[in-house]
């Protein structure tokens, strides 16, 4: 596959990453583990050299997952995990306290069955820990050897600068799709000054600019789309147009709406990397060939007038509670 540099950081990966977190949590049911670990080892092996994953995903298993799939070509791959939360007995909430990370990035070492972190993003911003500390910590970690590259996500302009002017900030992880176009207003240009990479999560928009949700679908129990406002029935229907646009587009070319929404992504910058997610084999494959969906100036002219022209209903992205959390 076509491979990207994240920004100015020199961190090569292929230009379409896998996002783990749907095997272990997320859309109610958990993935088998022997499953979730073909599902890994068959994207290695269709030329994905990016996989995304959490200590909070599961918690934990999605690392052990991904640790146990990942072993055998762990030096043909780029591993990307995320401190930030405590997830442990006794806390709640955000925590990126120095003793906090430092215990997190030995945890997800083990369970990533390797000796070095690739990337290693701060999860959410916390508002009680200066991100000058948090970059400081990490820059402690990669001149120990124990992270090569530093990451934010869900941070604003001014968190992004601010990590920056302490720790190379190599990318910034945050969601971006036809459906949600809010980076392209500050964001965006800050990091291509900066020379920071982006990786799109939900990029697919959590599934629904594949075409395969309606406003009739029912999400599984325990599926976060259930207490999502932008996933209420009123959205969806509201957004119809969006989907119907997605799926012309498509037709048009021959090919799945996925693959014209990832292959929109990449033909906004060189250095835009998402990170589609599935539990499907056949979803994978899809995602994957969408590197090979080259847009024309004339394509990308027609998709833009069309999106101007499609009104987009974006509702909240996620529950307040967790709302809270973005940083701005």
């Amino acid at each position: 596959m076509q491979q990207r540099q994240l920004g100015a950081s020199g961190l090569s990966v292929s230009a379409i990453g896998l996002g783990c977190m749907g095997l272990s949590s997320g859309y109610g049911q958990v993935t088998e583990t022997g499953e979730a670990v073909r599902l890994i080892r068959a994207a290695a092996d269709q030329g994905v050299t990016f996989f995304d994953t959490a200590e909070i995903y599961g918690p934990f298993t999605n690392e052990e997952v991904v640790g146990e799939a990942l072993a055998p070509v762990r030096d043909e791959v780029v591993i990307a995990t995320k401190f930030g939360f405590a997830v442990k007995a006794g806390r709640q909430g955000v925590d990126s306290r120095p003793e906090h990370i430092r215990e997190v990035v030995d945890d997800s070492l083990r369970r990533l069955r390797t000796d070095r972190i690739d990337l290693l993003y701060q999860h959410r911003v916390d508002p009680n820990v200066p991100i000058e500390e948090v970059a400081g910590a990490v820059a402690g970690l990669i001149a120990a050897g124990k992270v090569m590259h530093f990451g934010l996500s869900e941070a604003g302009v001014r968190t992004i600068r601010r990590a920056h002017a302490v720790q190379r900030v190599t990318a910034l992880q945050s969601e971006y799709s036809m459906w949600w176009r809010e980076p392209e207003a500050e964001i965006l240009p800050a990091l291509e000054e900066l020379g920071i990479g982006f990786v799109p999560f939900a990029p697919l928009g959590k599934g629904f600019l594949t075409g395969a949700i309606t406003p009739d679908t029912a999400f599984a129990e325990g599926d976060f789309r259930n207490v999502t406002p932008r996933f209420s029935a009123d959205v969806r229907r509201a957004n119809q147009a969006l989907i119907d646009l997605v799926a012309t587009l498509a037709a048009e070319r021959g090919v799945a709406p996925a693959q014209i929404a990832l292959a929109w992504l990449l033909a906004q910058k060189p250095w835009i990397v998402p990170i589609p997610g599935t539990t499907k084999a056949t979803r994978l494959r899809e995602n994957i060939g969408a590197a090979a969906v080259e847009l024309s100036h004339e394509d990308l002219r027609r998709i833009g007038d069309a999106l101007a022209r499609t009104p987009i209903v974006p509702g909240e992205r996620y529950p307040a509670t967790h709302q809270a959390l973005v940083d701005r």
